[in-house]
């Protein structure tokens, strides 16, 4: 029997396959709102027999936005939006639907990657991006803002407000994205964060506020919806967050409810050396999971069946989280289950595509 295929809990939240299909960044919202483009695309995604849908990074204020094109989830008009994306999958998939909640910190304000993803400055067009220092991402870059004592205060409450707003619209799960280089991962590394307060400094004080916000959101959240966490596990650049302590975060938000931590890696400095190789992130997710024991989500350059077989199988994560294979070929558990004598859901209207000899590939995946 395929592992891949077997059930995963997260915490409150039971996944049919060990399938994830990762947050992706969309560049098509309009002031944060979601567009019939989000319709097609996740509506795409949500019959693809995949385990868990996780929604690309939602900014949880206008200023944390990455680009003016982003999803946001900050006011009344944004979850409206959002929750008729929602509205539509439930309809006709069956498949568990997560959003990331997001602040880009200094990585924010910044053109379209299809345009060159260069900052945009607030008299052309951008903002003002804030951060745990004024260190800017790329050098030359005008220096950030740093977030004073109710600036972090504001970022907390914006965090579960935006929590609140997914609660209500009826996500089955919501992801806390601490990595990329983005906010909070800003404050986790030594790198980005230089303070002088309880927010800076050593690794409790740079874990605090990622701390804060977990345990402020999963106060506010409902026993039977599953929070979990997105990191870097390391910023592949010397004297930078790396392993041991990721390791340490993920036992202290296990202490704290987490229901999975999802394993990625850099993009918090331009300096970065990454050796790049089919699934190059699977020791960091293998050593978060043995030492922290915390259920894991692997992801990174993980594109083929009995490849995801293997990492599940061997305990190198719970979990494997597609991003741009599933862009490529968004049918892409249906293949690995004919390739793995599996089932995965399917809904009414595509049964008849079943090929002759895999009769038992595709089961009917009603409504919810």
């Amino acid at each position: 029997m395929s592992t891949l295929f077997s059930p995963l809990s997260l915490g409150p939240l039971t996944l049919q396959n060990r399938i994830v299909i990762a947050p992706m960044c969309q560049y098509s919202a309009h002031d944060g709102l979601a567009q019939d483009w989000h319709l097609m695309h996740y509506g795409t995604l949500a019959l693809s027999g995949a385990g868990l849908l996780i929604l690309e990074a939602t900014a949880v204020e206008s200023c944390g936005r990455i680009s003016a094109a982003d999803l946001g989830l900050w006011d009344d008009a944004s979850e409206a939006a959002l929750g008729r994306v929602l509205a539509a999958i439930r309809l006709h998939s069956p498949m568990p639907v997560s959003v990331q909640l997001a602040h880009a910190g200094r990585k924010a304000s910044c053109a379209l990657p299809w345009k060159g993803g260069q900052f945009i400055p607030p008299g052309g067009g951008g903002w003002q991006p804030c951060a745990p220092s004024p260190r800017p991402y790329t050098p030359g870059d005008p220096a950030p803002q740093a977030l004073d004592a109710a600036g972090v205060a504001r970022v907390r409450e914006a965090f579960v407000d935006s929590a609140r707003r997914a609660a209500r619209l009826g996500f089955d799960a919501v992801e806390l994205h601490a990595a990329h280089g983005y906010l909070l991962h800003q404050f986790l590394s030594p790198l980005t964060n230089q303070r002088a307060d309880e927010y800076g400094g050593s690794l409790e004080n740079r874990m605090r506020l990622t701390l804060e916000i977990f345990a402020a959101m999963r106060a506010e959240l409902p026993a039977g919806m599953a929070l979990g966490v997105r990191i870097s596990a390391t910023d592949w650049v010397a004297g930078g967050w790396d392993q041991a302590q990721s390791v340490e975060l993920a036992k202290r938000l296990k202490e704290l409810g987490a229901a999975y931590i999802h394993v990625s890696s850099g993009g918090l400095a331009p300096e970065q050396k990454i050796t790049l190789g089919p699934g190059y992130q699977l020791p960091f997710s293998e050593a978060v999971r043995k030492e922290s024991g915390l259920t894991t989500i692997a992801v990174g350059l993980i594109t083929e069946a009995k490849q995801a077989e293997a990492i599940v199988a061997s305990g190198q994560a719970d979990a494997v989280a597609l991003g741009r294979a599933m862009l490529y070929n968004p049918r892409w558990p249906w293949h690995a289950a004919a390739e793995l004598g599996a089932q995965v859901d399917c809904p009414p209207q595509y049964l008849r595509c079943q090929p002759h000899g895999l009769k038992e590939l595709l089961r009917l995946g009603g409504r919810r």
